[in-house]
């Protein structure tokens, strides 16, 4: 019987043997052979996940491992140690399940690429250092996962690294996420200067001791590492620009699992936020403000790609909303339907691309529904869950977001529902200007045109029924469920509900039917309008340089932010550097070394003088040398 400790470890083990093994073997590893050790190492993994996770049903309280001592300097000790409790096994389960259909899905979508096996080794790194950021027992494991997704996120949006304007993307992508990392690394350095420990275990039992300033500092510290991480306002520019890599990339770190890894951080950090009623408030602000903003962006974009980035974009500030408001399994609850169907989409998108080789503009698509019928249904099925029909998954998961922040705030409930519905709108208007209407495909690329291969749709297939069926894992009481996650849930969550700030008792029956009817009404109006402008007058969005009106303008320009940030601060950086280097480099310190040079020149070049060649010059000076060293010998010995 294998321990529960060895199956622990194997989880990040196998798919970190399997980078090792495809990046030492390199070109001469056959692509099968690539794709069976990556596939395979992280379908293993989410084999022990799963074994894990039903252990956990069945009553173990966590599961910890301290696997060796990392680090022990004077009065500093960190492990590298694994936990596994119910909060980091259904992350477990969403990286290696999805993971592992985005893998498969990527064999085909990557078959013909020359980096195949490169691919391969990048993105089983990935999943190795996430599966680090979630399993880890301690702060400094976190980080060293936190780190080096961002690494991977780096090297797989710069994949096709001879696009310039690729690697672009990837260096603002590393850039930006670095910045948010600076902040979280100060917030962890704050817990060990204040607590003298940096294990979860130890640090959540001491937090009372803090001081209400000091617990708001770290906590704030650490939300800026979950902005930069999961794309909030204002470190959110980063994520458009990563739709740059392959398309499976988009699927895997930025839908289901890299952009997740601030709200997994908050909710991991529950206590801290709960005792801080500033930082919740924090919170919760910027994930509105980031919901509504780049919905509203995401209106009038025409790149398939870019529609979903800011999608994402928006369904995480909705996330950090319901943590914001205490409700943490509902943010979870949201990030794991959130994966399933956001997955899907990019999956999906990724399929539209592959047949068009390679057209991404939407108004250039039109009357796909009949030619890709498998792309089709699972497209609409992850619109659908997006938008919040019953019984699609993002129905419960949003809803009970909803549900929450109308029973705490009709404000934060009405800017929620603006969202909701701004979302019902993009994401019809993206299905139907791909899907329906006359074809706009050239004929050189509808000639071409192709259902997606088997290894692309099983996992659309797979990810569909997931998006279908995901929301029942949490149906509320109210729809004769039994919020089954939530109490899966409530042991990591139970100690900071004493500390959260009394609220309204739960909502009535009566008024939850009421809200989701509600809701549905204007969902439902929301399509219409959609498709009365899309199908019926067949309206084709503008592109760049046509007439607009004002408010589209700046959202199809995305509020001019990149502008303003290239403005504010990458143009005055380049300026600054410029100057540092003309005059402290070159005038200063570069001066000051050719100077000691150019001595070193002129003094040889005078002591060259002595080396005539005449012999009698040398021996003439001996003998002066020798009559002088006799004279200071005997003036000495006087």
């Amino acid at each position: 019987m294998v321990s529960n400790d060895l199956l622990t470890i194997l989880i990040p083990l196998l798919p970190l043997l399997g980078f090792i093994s495809i990046g030492l073997l390199g070109k001469p590893l056959s692509n099968r052979a690539a794709t069976y050790l990556a596939c395979g190492s992280v379908l293993v993994s989410f084999v022990i996940s799963f074994i894990l996770f039903i252990q956990l049903l069945q009553g173990a309280s966590r599961i910890e491992v301290t696997v060796f001592n990392w680090i022990h300097a004077g009065n500093f000790n960190a492990s590298i140690g694994f936990l596994v409790d119910p909060l980091s096994s259904i992350m477990l389960l969403i990286i290696t399940g999805v993971g592992f259909l985005i893998h498969v899905y990527s064999v085909g979508y990557m078959h013909d690429d020359a980096g195949y096996n490169r691919f391969f080794s990048y993105l089983n790194l990935f999943i190795f250092f996430m599966l680090m950021l979630v399993m880890g027992a301690n702060y400094l494991v976190m980080f060293v996962g936190w780190e080096g997704v961002g690494l991977c996120s780096y090297l797989l949006i710069g994949f096709w690294f001879k696009n310039q304007e690729y690697n672009k993307a990837a260096n603002k992508a590393f850039i930006m996420n670095r910045i948010g990392d600076l902040g979280l690394l100060l917030g962890v350095i704050l817990i060990f200067i204040n607590l003298g420990s940096l294990d979860y275990a130890e640090v959540f039992p001491k937090l009372a001791s803090l001081d209400s300033g000091l617990l708001t500092l770290i906590a704030v510290l650490l939300f800026v590492g979950a902005m930069g991480k999961s794309a909030q306002i204002p470190l959110f520019t980063w994520l458009p620009d990563a739709m740059a890599g392959p398309t499976p990339v988009s699927a895997l770190i930025h839908a289901a699992t890299m952009v997740t890894a601030g709200v997994y951080m908050v909710a991991r950090n529950n206590l801290l936020y709960s005792m801080s009623p500033v930082a919740m408030e924090l919170v919760l602000v910027i994930g509105l403000v980031t919901a509504l903003f780049a919905a509203s962006i995401a209106l009038t974009q025409n790149d398939i790609k870019k529609v979903l980035a800011y999608s994402t974009i928006s369904q995480l500030g909705l996330m950090f909303v319901a943590l914001g408001l205490g409700a943490y399994s509902a943010g979870i609850f949201h990030m794991a339907t959130h994966a399933f169907f956001k997955a899907l989409l990019f999956l999906g998108a990724g399929s539209v691309i592959h047949s068009l080789q390679g057209e991404q503009n939407i108004s250039k698509m039109g009357g796909l529904k009949g030619l890709l019928p498998i792309t089709f249904i699972t497209f609409l099925t992850g619109v659908l869950a997006i938008s919040g029909i019953p019984p699609f998954a993002g129905f419960f998961s949003k809803d009970e977001i909803l549900a929450e922040a109308f029973r705490i705030n009709y404000f934060v409930w009405g800017l929620a529902l603006l969202t909701s519905l701004l979302t019902v709108f993009y994401m019809f208007r993206l299905l139907f200007l791909v899907f329906y209407g006359k074809p706009r495909v050239s004929e050189e690329k509808m000639h071409h045109l192709h259902e997606a291969p088997r290894s692309m749709a099983l996992p659309l297939m797979a990810l569909a029924i997931l998006s279908i069926l995901g929301g029942f894992m949490n149906v509320p009481e109210s729809l004769f469920g039994s919020g089954w996650l939530n109490g899966f849930l409530s042991p990591v969550f139970a100690a900071s509900e004493s500390f959260q700030e009394a609220s309204p008792s739960a909502l009535s029956y009566s008024i939850e039917y009421m809200l989701m009817a509600f809701v549905l009404g204007f969902t439902a109006l929301t399509i219409g309008i959609a498709y009365s402008r899309y199908v019926r007058k067949d309206v084709i969005p503008s592109g760049e340089g046509s007439s607009m009106s004002g408010l589209q303008k700046l959202s199809f320009h995305k509020y001019y932010i990149d502008e303003l940030y290239d403005t504010m601060v990458v143009k005055p950086l380049f300026w600054l550097s410029t100057k540092l280097d003309e005059v402290i480099e070159k005038l200063g310190i570069d001066k000051l070394v050719n100077s000691l040079g150019d001595i070193v020149v002129q003094c040889s070049n005078g002591l060259r003088l002595f080396q005539t060649g005449r012999i009698g010059s040398y021996v003439f000076a001996m003998v002066v040398g020798i009559i002088l060293m006799l004279a200071i010998g005997l003036i000495n010995s006087w």
